[in-house]
């Protein structure tokens, strides 16, 4: 069964069928939320807040997009809007966090092993130094693998202006790599 056809049935009154769309879209949502704020509670608050102002807004989606897209946008304005309130909080394990528990042996030695660890470090902190737009326009184009409309959309920004700041993440996101990691190390770049 399609979104569309889900929909329907969610205004109709069958309000089991909105089940069916969280646990087809939670996964994606968190993991992108995790990648724009940085912390694994923050991205779960902003799921469910997400998930809530979707239901209670259902009614208002027209089908011009995605359902998809539509909770995108949602979930960016509730995360932008928590960004705003809120101080950014450093935590020691925010590498472990955002890397999961258990490193994946790719049958590199040792030292390998540890420059990878490294250099996803500082690519972490590399795109925790762009601004909300630039981070929002990366995470939502390279992690994501959104198309440059889809991308306007969900940021209600017009598409030159995401293709100027996606333009200038990358660039911002260069620079700052090529300070922190050595050149013979870079290939290793995730």
């Amino acid at each position: 069964m399609d979104d569309s056809q889900l929909i329907e049935q969610i205004l109709s009154g069958d309000t089991a069928s909105y089940a069916l769309l969280v646990r087809k879209y939670q996964d994606r949502l968190f993991n992108t939320l995790l990648h724009f704020l940085g912390s694994r509670e923050d991205a779960e608050d902003i799921v469910q807040e997400s998930f809530v102002q979707a239901y209670l807004k259902l009614a208002t989606f027209q089908g011009n997009s995605l359902f998809y897209t539509w909770l995108y946008r949602i979930a960016f304005n509730v995360a932008v809007s928590q960004r705003r309130r809120r101080k950014p909080v450093y935590s020691v394990d925010l590498g472990r966090e955002l890397a999961g528990c258990e490193p994946v042996d790719d049958g590199g030695g040792p030292d390998d092993r540890l420059q990878r660890n490294e250099n996803v470090e500082q690519v972490r902190a590399a795109l925790d130094t762009l601004s909300e737009e630039h981070r929002s326009v990366l995470v939502l184009r390279e992690l994501e693998g959104l198309e440059y409309d889809q991308i306007a959309e969900v940021l209600n920004t017009p598409i030159g202006t995401v293709r100027s700041r996606l333009h200038r993440a990358r660039a911002q996101l260069r620079d700052h790599l090529h300070l922190v990691i050595p050149e013979d190390q870079r290939e290793m770049l995730p």
